[in-house]
Protein backbone atom coordinates (compact mmCIF):
# COMPACT_ATOMS: atom_id res chain seq x y z
CA UNK A 1 0.00 0.00 0.00
CA UNK A 2 1.00 3.30 -0.15
CA UNK A 3 0.33 4.46 3.42
CA UNK A 4 1.34 2.26 6.25
CA UNK A 5 -2.49 1.43 7.85
CA UNK A 6 -3.93 -0.25 10.68
CA UNK A 7 -7.71 -0.77 12.11
CA UNK A 8 -9.28 0.60 8.92
CA UNK A 9 -11.21 -0.81 6.37
CA UNK A 10 -11.46 -3.06 3.13
CA UNK A 11 -14.48 -3.26 0.79
CA UNK A 12 -15.05 -5.12 -2.29
CA UNK A 13 -16.41 -3.22 -4.62
CA UNK A 14 -18.74 -4.02 -7.55
CA UNK A 15 -15.71 -3.55 -10.13
CA UNK A 16 -13.73 -6.60 -8.26
CA UNK A 17 -11.23 -3.84 -6.55
CA UNK A 18 -10.69 -3.12 -3.30
CA UNK A 19 -11.12 0.33 -1.42
CA UNK A 20 -8.87 0.63 1.95
CA UNK A 21 -9.61 3.64 3.74
CA UNK A 22 -8.53 5.35 7.51
CA UNK A 23 -7.15 3.87 9.75
CA UNK A 24 -4.57 4.74 11.86
CA UNK A 25 -1.08 5.23 10.43
CA UNK A 26 2.19 7.22 11.23
CA UNK A 27 0.70 10.54 10.45
CA UNK A 28 -2.26 10.05 13.01
CA UNK A 29 -5.77 9.52 12.10
CA UNK A 30 -5.79 8.96 8.61
CA UNK A 31 -8.21 10.83 5.44
CA UNK A 32 -6.43 8.53 2.75
CA UNK A 33 -7.97 5.84 0.34
CA UNK A 34 -6.31 3.52 -2.34
CA UNK A 35 -7.68 1.22 -4.35
CA UNK A 36 -6.34 -2.32 -5.27
CA UNK A 37 -6.17 -3.62 -8.29
CA UNK A 38 -6.41 -7.42 -8.47
CA UNK A 39 -5.78 -7.51 -12.25
CA UNK A 40 -2.34 -6.17 -11.60
CA UNK A 41 -1.41 -6.22 -7.74
CA UNK A 42 -1.49 -2.77 -8.08
CA UNK A 43 -2.56 0.22 -5.82
CA UNK A 44 -3.86 3.79 -7.05
CA UNK A 45 -4.66 6.69 -4.36
CA UNK A 46 -7.94 7.66 -4.92
CA UNK A 47 -10.16 10.68 -3.05
CA UNK A 48 -9.24 11.64 0.61
CA UNK A 49 -12.47 11.32 3.07
CA UNK A 50 -13.27 14.41 4.45
CA UNK A 51 -12.45 13.18 8.18
CA UNK A 52 -9.71 11.01 9.56
CA UNK A 53 -10.60 8.22 11.05
CA UNK A 54 -10.22 4.44 12.69
CA UNK A 55 -12.13 1.82 14.22
CA UNK A 56 -15.28 2.87 11.59
CA UNK A 57 -17.08 0.47 9.58
CA UNK A 58 -17.54 0.78 6.00
CA UNK A 59 -20.89 -0.61 3.97
CA UNK A 60 -21.26 -1.58 0.44
CA UNK A 61 -24.49 -0.35 -0.40
CA UNK A 62 -26.65 -1.79 -2.75
CA UNK A 63 -26.04 1.07 -5.50
CA UNK A 64 -22.46 0.16 -5.03
CA UNK A 65 -21.20 3.28 -3.27
CA UNK A 66 -19.58 2.74 0.48
CA UNK A 67 -20.77 4.13 3.29
CA UNK A 68 -18.55 5.02 6.27
CA UNK A 69 -19.31 5.71 9.75
CA UNK A 70 -18.21 6.71 12.56
CA UNK A 71 -14.68 5.92 14.60
CA UNK A 72 -12.15 8.02 16.75
CA UNK A 73 -11.11 11.15 14.91
CA UNK A 74 -9.33 14.04 16.53
CA UNK A 75 -9.88 13.80 19.97
CA UNK A 76 -13.12 12.86 19.46
CA UNK A 77 -16.22 10.11 18.99
CA UNK A 78 -17.64 10.84 15.38
CA UNK A 79 -20.98 10.94 14.16
CA UNK A 80 -19.81 12.04 10.89
CA UNK A 81 -20.75 9.48 7.68
CA UNK A 82 -19.66 9.54 4.06
CA UNK A 83 -20.09 8.15 1.06
CA UNK A 84 -17.65 7.09 -1.75
CA UNK A 85 -18.60 7.15 -5.24
CA UNK A 86 -16.48 4.33 -7.12
CA UNK A 87 -17.32 6.29 -10.71
CA UNK A 88 -15.87 9.55 -9.33
CA UNK A 89 -13.22 8.06 -6.96
CA UNK A 90 -14.24 10.95 -4.47
CA UNK A 91 -16.26 11.04 -0.89
CA UNK A 92 -19.11 13.20 -0.18
CA UNK A 93 -20.88 13.90 2.99
CA UNK A 94 -24.14 12.40 4.03
CA UNK A 95 -25.96 12.48 7.20
CA UNK A 96 -24.45 12.40 10.59
CA UNK A 97 -25.08 9.54 13.39
CA UNK A 98 -27.20 10.46 15.81
CA UNK A 99 -24.37 9.09 18.49
CA UNK A 100 -20.23 9.48 18.35
CA UNK A 101 -19.37 6.27 18.48
CA UNK A 102 -16.26 3.69 17.16
CA UNK A 103 -15.70 -0.18 17.88
CA UNK A 104 -19.75 -0.36 16.72
CA UNK A 105 -20.73 -3.20 13.95
CA UNK A 106 -22.52 -1.87 10.91
CA UNK A 107 -25.14 -4.62 8.84
CA UNK A 108 -26.37 -4.37 5.42
CA UNK A 109 -30.42 -5.46 6.14
CA UNK A 110 -32.72 -7.49 3.33
CA UNK A 111 -33.96 -3.86 2.89
CA UNK A 112 -30.92 -1.80 1.99
CA UNK A 113 -30.79 0.12 5.13
CA UNK A 114 -27.93 0.28 7.03
CA UNK A 115 -27.84 -0.81 11.01
CA UNK A 116 -25.09 0.14 13.28
CA UNK A 117 -25.15 -1.08 17.05
CA UNK A 118 -23.55 -0.31 19.88
CA UNK A 119 -19.47 0.72 20.29
CA UNK A 120 -17.89 3.01 22.48
CA UNK A 121 -19.39 6.74 23.25
CA UNK A 122 -18.38 9.15 25.89
CA UNK A 123 -17.86 7.89 28.55
CA UNK A 124 -20.09 4.50 28.18
CA UNK A 125 -20.66 1.35 26.17
CA UNK A 126 -23.28 2.02 24.13
CA UNK A 127 -26.80 0.37 23.87
CA UNK A 128 -28.06 2.36 21.24
CA UNK A 129 -28.38 1.20 17.57
CA UNK A 130 -29.82 3.45 14.46
CA UNK A 131 -30.53 3.21 10.84
CA UNK A 132 -29.31 4.68 7.74
CA UNK A 133 -31.50 5.24 4.62
CA UNK A 134 -29.88 5.34 1.62
CA UNK A 135 -32.52 6.73 0.03
CA UNK A 136 -32.38 10.14 2.31
CA UNK A 137 -29.14 10.04 3.41
CA UNK A 138 -30.36 10.16 7.03
CA UNK A 139 -30.40 8.16 10.36
CA UNK A 140 -33.03 7.24 12.44
CA UNK A 141 -33.16 6.20 15.95
CA UNK A 142 -34.12 2.34 16.41
CA UNK A 143 -34.75 0.12 19.82
CA UNK A 144 -31.52 -0.50 22.03
CA UNK A 145 -29.81 -3.46 22.79
CA UNK A 146 -30.70 -4.78 25.97
CA UNK A 147 -26.57 -4.33 26.89
CA UNK A 148 -24.10 -1.71 25.72
CA UNK A 149 -20.99 -3.91 24.38
CA UNK A 150 -18.20 -2.55 21.60
CA UNK A 151 -15.73 -5.40 20.45
CA UNK A 152 -18.77 -7.71 19.42
CA UNK A 153 -19.51 -9.16 16.20
CA UNK A 154 -22.85 -8.94 14.29
CA UNK A 155 -23.72 -11.53 11.75
CA UNK A 156 -26.68 -11.49 8.99
CA UNK A 157 -28.53 -14.49 9.67
CA UNK A 158 -30.51 -16.47 6.77
CA UNK A 159 -33.92 -15.41 8.14
CA UNK A 160 -32.91 -11.37 7.70
CA UNK A 161 -32.48 -11.24 11.71
CA UNK A 162 -28.69 -9.73 12.99
CA UNK A 163 -27.01 -11.55 15.65
CA UNK A 164 -24.65 -9.82 18.14
CA UNK A 165 -22.68 -11.78 20.30
CA UNK A 166 -20.22 -10.74 22.84
CA UNK A 167 -17.78 -7.92 23.72
CA UNK A 168 -16.92 -5.98 26.35
CA UNK A 169 -19.27 -4.36 28.76
CA UNK A 170 -19.76 -2.61 32.13
CA UNK A 171 -19.58 -6.40 33.42
CA UNK A 172 -16.60 -7.05 31.63
CA UNK A 173 -16.01 -9.59 28.91
CA UNK A 174 -19.88 -10.77 27.55
CA UNK A 175 -21.94 -13.91 27.07
CA UNK A 176 -24.14 -12.74 26.13
CA UNK A 177 -26.04 -12.42 22.65
CA UNK A 178 -28.83 -11.13 21.16
CA UNK A 179 -31.34 -10.68 17.85
CA UNK A 180 -32.59 -7.64 15.60
CA UNK A 181 -35.83 -7.87 14.35
CA UNK A 182 -36.24 -5.55 11.22
CA UNK A 183 -39.60 -6.18 10.60
CA UNK A 184 -40.42 -4.85 14.82
CA UNK A 185 -37.29 -2.50 14.95
CA UNK A 186 -36.45 -4.62 18.87
CA UNK A 187 -33.62 -6.74 20.01
CA UNK A 188 -34.53 -10.22 21.25
CA UNK A 189 -31.85 -11.80 24.24
CA UNK A 190 -30.79 -15.05 22.88
CA UNK A 191 -28.93 -17.74 24.18
CA UNK A 192 -25.32 -17.19 25.61
CA UNK A 193 -21.86 -18.21 24.31
CA UNK A 194 -20.30 -20.57 26.57
CA UNK A 195 -16.91 -18.32 27.04
CA UNK A 196 -17.22 -14.58 27.28
CA UNK A 197 -14.61 -13.01 24.50
CA UNK A 198 -13.88 -9.19 23.24
CA UNK A 199 -12.39 -8.92 19.94
CA UNK A 200 -13.44 -11.98 18.50
CA UNK A 201 -14.71 -12.95 14.55
CA UNK A 202 -17.95 -14.20 13.50
CA UNK A 203 -18.50 -16.02 10.66
CA UNK A 204 -21.59 -17.29 8.54
CA UNK A 205 -21.01 -21.09 7.65
CA UNK A 206 -22.62 -22.42 4.56
CA UNK A 207 -24.96 -24.37 6.80
CA UNK A 208 -26.26 -20.92 8.39
CA UNK A 209 -24.82 -21.44 11.25
CA UNK A 210 -22.31 -18.82 12.86
CA UNK A 211 -18.94 -19.81 13.84
CA UNK A 212 -17.12 -17.43 16.36
CA UNK A 213 -13.72 -17.36 17.37
CA UNK A 214 -10.94 -16.40 19.51
CA UNK A 215 -11.18 -13.12 21.25
CA UNK A 216 -9.79 -12.32 24.70
CA UNK A 217 -11.14 -13.51 27.81
CA UNK A 218 -10.59 -13.09 31.35
CA UNK A 219 -7.00 -12.90 31.44
CA UNK A 220 -6.18 -15.27 28.54
CA UNK A 221 -6.03 -14.83 24.61
CA UNK A 222 -8.71 -17.72 23.48
CA UNK A 223 -8.74 -20.51 21.60
CA UNK A 224 -11.94 -21.53 21.67
CA UNK A 225 -14.75 -21.37 19.14
CA UNK A 226 -18.64 -22.16 19.02
CA UNK A 227 -21.72 -22.43 17.04
CA UNK A 228 -24.41 -20.41 16.68
CA UNK A 229 -27.49 -22.86 15.70
CA UNK A 230 -30.44 -20.26 14.12
CA UNK A 231 -32.86 -23.13 14.88
CA UNK A 232 -33.11 -23.43 18.40
CA UNK A 233 -30.97 -20.54 19.51
CA UNK A 234 -28.13 -21.67 21.35
CA UNK A 235 -24.31 -22.29 21.30
CA UNK A 236 -22.87 -25.33 20.89
CA UNK A 237 -18.89 -25.82 21.48
CA UNK A 238 -16.52 -26.58 18.84
CA UNK A 239 -12.92 -27.50 18.41
CA UNK A 240 -10.46 -25.12 19.93
CA UNK A 241 -8.17 -23.10 17.64
CA UNK A 242 -4.35 -24.32 17.51
CA UNK A 243 -3.15 -20.78 19.00
CA UNK A 244 -4.91 -18.22 21.03
CA UNK A 245 -5.53 -15.00 19.20
CA UNK A 246 -7.52 -11.71 19.28
CA UNK A 247 -7.56 -8.50 16.28
CA UNK A 248 -7.48 -11.69 14.19
CA UNK A 249 -9.39 -11.76 10.40
CA UNK A 250 -11.47 -14.80 9.63
CA UNK A 251 -12.50 -15.42 6.00
CA UNK A 252 -14.71 -17.90 4.53
CA UNK A 253 -13.28 -19.62 1.48
CA UNK A 254 -15.14 -20.94 -1.59
CA UNK A 255 -14.57 -24.05 -0.25
CA UNK A 256 -16.65 -23.60 2.98
CA UNK A 257 -13.58 -23.71 5.23
CA UNK A 258 -12.86 -20.51 7.00
CA UNK A 259 -9.02 -18.87 7.11
CA UNK A 260 -8.11 -17.11 10.34
CA UNK A 261 -5.23 -15.26 10.28
CA UNK A 262 -2.42 -13.35 12.35
CA UNK A 263 -4.02 -11.41 15.67
CA UNK A 264 -1.79 -10.91 19.23
CA UNK A 265 -1.71 -13.92 21.11
CA UNK A 266 0.64 -14.57 24.17
CA UNK A 267 3.87 -14.91 22.36
CA UNK A 268 2.82 -11.44 20.31
CA UNK A 269 2.19 -10.46 16.79
CA UNK A 270 1.20 -13.61 14.89
CA UNK A 271 2.39 -14.97 11.76
CA UNK A 272 -0.05 -18.00 12.21
CA UNK A 273 -2.99 -19.04 10.22
CA UNK A 274 -5.09 -22.03 10.83
CA UNK A 275 -8.08 -23.56 8.48
CA UNK A 276 -11.56 -24.39 10.43
CA UNK A 277 -13.63 -27.19 8.56
CA UNK A 278 -17.39 -27.08 9.31
CA UNK A 279 -17.49 -31.13 8.46
CA UNK A 280 -15.19 -32.29 11.06
CA UNK A 281 -15.52 -29.27 13.89
CA UNK A 282 -11.87 -29.21 13.51
CA UNK A 283 -8.76 -26.51 12.90
CA UNK A 284 -5.66 -27.48 11.34
CA UNK A 285 -2.69 -25.01 10.58
CA UNK A 286 -2.12 -23.65 7.48
CA UNK A 287 0.96 -21.86 5.90
CA UNK A 288 2.10 -18.90 8.12
CA UNK A 289 1.79 -14.78 6.99
CA UNK A 290 4.87 -13.53 6.17
CA UNK A 291 4.73 -10.65 8.32
CA UNK A 292 2.71 -11.04 11.76
CA UNK A 293 0.32 -8.33 12.13
CA UNK A 294 -3.07 -7.64 13.95
CA UNK A 295 -6.13 -5.13 12.86
CA UNK A 296 -5.30 -5.99 9.31
CA UNK A 297 -8.20 -6.59 7.35
CA UNK A 298 -8.61 -9.65 4.65
CA UNK A 299 -11.12 -9.46 1.90
CA UNK A 300 -11.93 -12.51 -0.82
CA UNK A 301 -11.20 -11.73 -4.00
CA UNK A 302 -13.49 -13.02 -7.11
CA UNK A 303 -10.75 -15.69 -7.80
CA UNK A 304 -10.97 -16.96 -4.57
CA UNK A 305 -7.58 -15.91 -3.03
CA UNK A 306 -7.58 -13.72 0.24
CA UNK A 307 -5.76 -10.75 0.37
CA UNK A 308 -5.01 -9.35 3.54
CA UNK A 309 -3.77 -5.96 4.04
CA UNK A 310 -1.61 -3.23 6.69
CA UNK A 311 -1.87 -4.02 9.92
CA UNK A 312 0.56 -3.51 13.23
CA UNK A 313 3.31 -5.46 12.70
CA UNK A 314 6.72 -5.80 14.63
CA UNK A 315 7.89 -2.90 12.97
CA UNK A 316 4.69 -0.50 13.59
CA UNK A 317 2.15 0.28 10.89
CA UNK A 318 2.78 -1.72 8.00
CA UNK A 319 2.16 -0.72 4.54
CA UNK A 320 2.85 -4.81 3.54
CA UNK A 321 -0.07 -6.50 1.21
CA UNK A 322 0.03 -10.57 1.23
CA UNK A 323 -2.47 -13.12 -0.98
CA UNK A 324 -3.52 -16.44 0.77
Amino acid sequence: MNTGRDSHTASILTNEKVLVSGGAGSSGYLTSAELYDPSTGTWTVTGNMNTGRYYHTASILTNGKVLVSGGQGASTYLTSAELYDPSTGTWTATGNMNTGRYYHTASILTNGKVLVSGGQGTSTYLTSAELYDPSTGTWTATGNMNTGRRYHTASILTNGKVLVSGGQGSSGYLTSAELYDPSTGTWTVTGNMNTGRNSHTASILTNGKVLVSGGYGTSTYLTSAELYDLSTGTWTATGNMNTGRQYHTASILTNGKVLVSGGQGSSGYLTSAELYDPSTGTWAATANMNKARLVHTASILTNGTVLVSGGIGTSGTSTSVELY
